[in-house]
């Protein structure tokens, strides 16, 4: 009945590209490449020692190119920046996950009731700093997260 709205060739291309991507293999693929870093880590790290702050980013960035680098891959296009935005936090979250999943598992298999006995006391005298602490390195992940993603988003893009 009405008329289509004419639009321009390259509108139409910009918008059905970003509108039909889903992040979700991508955001694997950077929890993958963070899990396989960090786990590489932690086999040098009974040899060396090394700074856990310094471990976290260089396994976040590892992350990133490998997310960045299969994006670039199979959509042939650099990320946008609402889609940097989206596998940077969708990503940290689905790391932070996984490390609550895994404190899980220690806290139920590996700690006995003296460790959590010594644990909950620590947390209840002295909460503030363990907080910090978390809160500090949930938003180094994202910081370094997001850094890496558009480092290497711009650095992989197709010319």
């Amino acid at each position: 009945m009405y008329p289509k709205p004419i639009r321009s060739k390259s509108s139409v291309s910009t918008t059905d590209k970003t509108q039909g991507v889903h992040l979700a293999r991508y955001v694997g693929f950077f929890t993958l490449g963070y899990v396989l870093a960090s786990t590489l880590f932690m086999l040098i790290q009974s040899k060396f020692a090394l700074n856990a702050q310094l471990v976290v980013v260089i396994s976040v960035l590892i992350g990133a190119f490998i997310a960045v680098h299969k994006f670039i891959k199979h959509q042939r296009r650099a990320l946008n920046r609402s889609e940097a935005n989206r596998l940077s936090v969708a990503s940290v979250v689905v790391v932070w996950l996984l490390t609550a999943l895994f404190f899980a598992a220690l806290w139920l298999w590996v700690f006995d009731s003296a460790n959590r006995t010594v644990f909950m006391e620590m947390v209840k005298l002295q909460p503030a700093p363990l907080l910090s602490a978390l809160v500090l390195m949930i938003v180094l992940t994202l910081v370094s997260a997001r850094l890496g993603i558009l480092l290497f988003n711009r650095l992989l893009a197709p010319k």
